[in-house]
């Protein structure tokens, strides 16, 4: 309290200050380094650069909240959901750190007016929300530390915004999201079972991984098939937000059809029985054709 007022002070003389204030209706503290929230709200599509000329945009900050986030949000839920499993404790988390719940918290508490982009990107859409509200962690983490950023994330979001023991009853079908994904972009989808195990109570435990074009994208246990295919998708929908695995997806996708156009011209160019006379004469019945000739023979 002392140190909010001591702050407040000082920023009446600083120019500012507007925008000191305007963080702190948001974070119910001061910021010390101004300039790293401010870079939070900086997409990658306003081609901002430094004064050495380096790109200025979110996304390092990004990286890092997320990693912030995933650690104070399973700290919160561990501690909430005592004797709990780890599949109920994984899964919980997983609600409150997927895209759209960060991207509704980013609209709850203001950050969406805020954020910085090209009119002309293409990226306006669901990703930019949640994204800068992972890189506000990360500022407030790398400005505040890890203490100040969970009371943040308890007092300032969990608590007037989520309710813990409802989201965890919810039910969210991360399979089906990524189907839904894969078909709206053409990929091809699987889900494999790669091993299953008993636990220390003699529970069986599975172990799916996902692959994307072929390229694993993630992997998930669980305590049946099911769970363990949710978990791995859960995982894969957070992969598929990274710009270089997209790429590896497409590049195996190019290589699949242009295997396939081949192995299409290949079987066109194969010569037939009428142009090579001394193969002998094949015929090839359908399922239909194999019964007709049977009762044919029947009745002969």
């Amino acid at each position: 309290m002392l140190r909010n007022q001591i702050d407040k002070i000082r920023l009446l003389f600083c120019k500012d200050r507007e925008s000191y204030f305007c963080f702190y209706k948001i974070l119910g503290f001061y910021p010390h380094n101004i300039h790293l929230y401010e870079q939070a709200l900086l997409h990658k599509s306003t081609s901002i650069r430094s004064e050495k000329g380096r790109p200025l945009n979110n996304e390092r900050l990004e990286f890092l909240g997320d990693a912030i986030l995933d650690a104070i949000v399973g700290d919160i839920v561990y501690k909430h959901f005592e004797g709990k499993r780890e599949g109920f404790l994984t899964n919980t988390r997983s609600k409150i750190v997927q895209r759209e719940t960060l991207n509704k918290l980013a609209v709850q508490i203001g950050l969406d007016k805020l954020i910085k982009y090209s009119t002309r990107s293409s990226s306006h859409n669901s990703y930019m929300y949640g994204n800068a509200f992972e890189a506000f962690i990360g500022a407030i983490y790398l400005d505040q530390g890890y203490e100040r950023c969970k009371h943040f994330l308890e007092e300032r979001i969990i608590r007037p915004y989520i309710d813990l023991d409802k989201l965890s009853r919810k039910e969210v079908n991360f399979k089906s999201k990524l189907i839904e994904w894969s078909q709206k972009n053409k990929v091809e989808v699987s889900f494999e079972l790669i091993e299953q195990f008993f636990d220390k109570e003699s529970n069986p435990v599975f172990q799916t991984e996902v692959r994307i074009e072929s390229i694993p994208a993630g992997t998930g246990t669980g305590y049946s098939k099911k769970e363990s295919q949710q978990n791995a998708a859960q995982m894969a929908l957070k992969k598929i937000k990274s710009p270089e695995f997209i790429s590896s997806i497409n590049e195996a996708k190019a290589q699949s059809a242009q295997s396939e156009k081949v192995q299409s011209e290949e079987t066109e160019k194969a010569p037939t029985d009428e142009q090579e006379g001394d193969i002998m004469e094949t015929n090839v019945f359908t399922q239909e054709e194999l019964e007709e000739e049977h009762k044919s023979s029947e009745t002969e």
